[in-house]
This record gives structure tokens, C-alpha cells and sequence, in this order.
């Protein structure tokens, strides 16, 4: 397994900030992802109500409110790696692995703005607690390639240096399958509420994969994900998309749990993260 990492990986310099932010983003996310599954969540969407924060010592936002503080710094954090970072960072790799953050997180404030319906709150805690998480990730994916991995001669050992597989075209084509496939079921969810915001009734969802799969949007999020890890081919990137897997199969477990005891007739052969 060692040997396979050490051959799809860009070359981990001797660094414990690296070594340790990897292992602890893997860990933190990974934990919060469990946490979901056991029933202790994070206050935002259906999981409003049922958040591990006391009801009467948080603040609530609205939805739309929350969902832009999660996803505008780290657009504006990757916006930022191309006008300012890219012209002395002349790597194809620096160059798409930016872009397509850039892309994702604006695609998310254009959900946000255009394409979603809310109707109920987001806790101010779980906010900022979602939007650091993704504001380092994003912020940490972008300093790992400009400062240890310089494409200018000389400066240091690393220079220059390529996994032996190179993955970064395939994890575009991830990137561009999953963001839109999530996008895709994004917009089907958004039509469960004719009535936009005033209706507060949740549906069973149809169409897509979500007679498949409980949460189709994850499935191509964690696709999305993979895209990024292929693209960047970091320790880092690697450990953060681990990560991001369990939070996200986390999520989807709770989330088939709550449609169980919510709809009667909710089918029990869709599975939280498989087909079968």
C-alpha cells in the first residue's frame, strides 16, 4: 500500500506542519463524520433541529445566510491563488487544481443564490465551524503546492519533481463528473418545493440516482473530491478527501436514518453510500 502511495504522490517534503495537518484534517473531519452517524450533527438543514448544540444558547441564521458564510471565503481564498499566485506559479497542476476550486465554491454561492429553496435555519456555530473547515482545506490544498512544490530551478530539492502515475488529467474528468452530477440532484431537490420558501414539508426525492443511492448529491461530491486529490496528488490531498469521505458517509447514513422514521413508505433498499 506504502509503495502504491509513494508512486501516485508528489514527493512529501520533511515537514511536520505538512506531516501533522495532514493526519489532524483527516482525523477532525473523519470524527465529525461519525459523529453524524451516531446521531450528533451539525446544526444546519433537515439536522436544524436535531443539532448537538443546546436550542436555547445558539444563534440561528437563515439558511441562505449560513450556506454563503460556509462557501465565500474559500471561493474568495482560490479566486485569489489565480490572479495573484498564478503568475509566478507557472504549473499546470498549481494552475487546475486552483481553477477547479475556484469553480466549485462559485458554483456553490450560485446554488446558494439561484438554484436552492430553503425554509429553515442554520446555527451560527456550526457555521463557522463549516466554513474554517473548508476555508483551511482550500487554504492548505493551495499553500502546499505554491510553497513546496515551485516550479522555478533551485529552490529547493522538489523542484520540478512528478509522481511516477500521473493522475491530474483524470482527476479532471472526476472534477467535471461529480461537480456535475452533484449539481444535477442539487437542482431535482430544488424542485421538491414548488413554493419556495413557504412550503416546509420535506418530500421522499425522485429522479437521478436517488432510487439508488440515499443522497446521490454526496456520492458526486465525494467523486468531486477525488478529482481534487488526483489533480493536487499531495499528502494533504489525500488525507483531506479521506476525510471528507466519512463526513460524507456519515452524513448520508443519518440522513437515510431520518427519512426512515419520517416516511412510512420510504423504500429500505436504498442504501447510505452503496447500490445493491
Amino acid at each position: 500500500m506504502a509503495s502504491i502511495l509513494t508512486r501516485i504522490m508528489l514527493p512529501t517534503p520533511p515537514s511536520l506542519y505538512v506531516n501533522y495537518s495532514s493526519l489532524i484534517t483527516t482525523a477532525v473531519i473523519s470524527f465529525i463524520g461519525l459523529s453524524e452517524a451516531f446521531g450528533s450533527h451539525l446544526g444546519y438543514s433537515k439536522f436544524f433541529n436535531l443539532g448537538s448544540q443546546n436550542q436555547n444558547y445558539r444563534v440561528k441564521l437563515s439558511s441562505r445566510i449560513g450556506m454563503l458564510l460556509l462557501y465565500t471565503p474559500s471561493f474568495l481564498a482560490a479566486l485569489a491563488s489565480l490572479v495573484l499566485l498564478l503568475p509566478h506559479h507557472k504549473d499546470a497542476r498549481f494552475l487546475l487544481l486552483s481553477l477547479a476550486l475556484t469553480i466549485h465554491y462559485f458554483k456553490r454561492d450560485f446554488e446558494v443564490l439561484f438554484i436552492h429553496k430553503y425554509s429553515g435555519g442554520m446555527a451560527l456555530g456550526s457555521a463557522i465551524l463549516i466554513s474554517l473547515s473548508y476555508f483551511s482545506s482550500t487554504a492548505h490544498l493551495i499553500y502546499f503546492h505554491y510553497k513546496l512544490y515551485p516550479t522555478q530551478l533551485g529552490k529547493n530539492q522538489h523542484d520540478n519533481q512528478q509522481p511516477n502515475i500521473d493522475m491530474k488529467y483524470i482527476g479532471v474528468l472526476l472534477f467535471l463528473i461529480g461537480i456535475s452530477g452533484n449539481f444535477y440532484h442539487h437542482f431535482l431537490l430544488s424542485k421538491l418545493r414548488k413554493n419556495g420558501e413557504k412550503e416546509k414539508s420535506y418530500k421522499i426525492p425522485r429522479g437521478g440516482l436517488f432510487g439508488l443511492v440515499i443522497c446521490p448529491h454526496y456520492l458526486f461530491e465525494i467523486i468531486e473530491f477525488v478529482g481534487f486529490c488526483f489533480i493536487s496528488q499531495t499528502l494533504y490531498s489525500f488525507c483531506f478527501t479521506i476525510g471528507t469521505i466519512f463526513y460524507l458517509m456519515g452524513r448520508s447514513y443519518a440522513t437515510r436514518k431520518w427519512y426512515l422514521s419520517k416516511f412510512e413508505d420510504f423504500p429500505k433498499e436504498i442504501s447510505f453510500c452503496k447500490t445493491y
